[in-house]
């Protein structure tokens, strides 16, 4: 079950780029602190139908620092990458993150890293460089240095975040509404440092905004929480490479993106890590059906 949530977090994460386009012209810390807001609400209603009590957000204040610096942490670095260095290369320097996690998940209590989880990272890697830079390849210059080393903390950060989580598997994921809800207050103090206030001009921005604020700024962090704890971690993040491409097939179908070689490439390589990386879970489901 673990694996399977971990995968509905990347299903909900390739949603990301399409709504946030049709978010409009809202600035970037001001959409995480509305979208962090809303997946409070999330939390909080799971929170209360379940009625877990409140004591699960006593924790340590290092389970604390890990959430919080995770979750904002992660959005605050990313979208200092951006002004400081091109989208596609920061993005991609960015999205070393779930070879990281592949590659990090070594160092886990129970775990191992094999041959072909490493490989699947690397393949999923590539096959993600394809869609992020449109198959043109990287040119990194000196004077985008600082873009790059902050997108590198960006993955960093997040990989550091989930393999953490995992090392706090008792810690209820109910606690991810305490993350989200510091989130948001984090990112409404730096809108108002640094952006000049834009609201959703459409009600069709507000729906993207409510969206994002459900799915990929909302319930994608509390499954990811619980499948970073319980699922295998290594599939997990070798699978992860796949946002990127499913984010490129629905800005297809949403007539935003062209279709193209690259993007069937990149299918290939995804597929393909994702598949390799699996290799353990095959043989034990094909154990199973024996």
């Amino acid at each position: 079950m673990g694996t399977l949530l971990g995968f509905a977090a990347v299903l909900m994460w390739s949603l990301l780029a399409l709504l946030t386009a049709r978010s409009g012209s809202v600035p970037p810390f001001l959409l995480a602190a509305l979208t962090f807001a809303i997946a409070t609400l999330i939390g909080i209603a799971v929170f209360f139908a379940r009625g877990a009590p409140w004591r699960v957000f006593r924790q340590p204040a290092v389970v604390w620092l890990v959430g919080v610096a995770g979750l904002f942490g992660y959005h605050a670095l990313y979208f200092a990458a951006l002004r400081n260095a091109p989208a596609a290369q920061a993005s991609l320097i960015a999205y070393l993150w779930p070879l990281l996690i592949v590659l990090g998940s070594a160092m886990l209590p129970g775990e191992r890293l094999r041959w072909f989880h490493a490989l699947g990272a690397l393949l999923g890697l590539a096959g993600a460089g394809i869609i992020v830079t449109g198959g043109e390849g990287l040119s990194l210059s000196a004077e985008n240095g600082l873009g790059y080393a902050l997108a590198g903390l960006c993955a960093l950060t997040w990989s550091g975040y989930s393999l953490l989580s995992r090392r706090f598997g008792d810690v209820p994921t109910d606690v991810v509404t305490g993350f989200c809800a510091a989130t948001a207050l984090f990112s409404l103090a730096a809108h108002l440092a640094f952006e000049t206030t834009v609201l959703p001009a459409t009600n069709g921005e507000w729906l993207a905004v409510l969206l994002l604020g459900l799915m990929p700024v909302g319930a994608a962090f509390y499954v990811w929480d619980y499948a970073v704890k319980r699922g295998d971690i290594q599939v997990i993040g070798a699978a992860s490479y796949a946002a990127p491409l499913l984010s490129t097939l629905i800005l297809v179908a949403a007539g935003e993106a062209a279709m193209s070689l690259g993007v069937v490439a990149a299918a290939i390589l995804i597929t393909g890590g994702a598949g390799l990386a699996a290799l353990p879970l095959f043989a034990r489901l094909a154990r199973r059906d024996a």
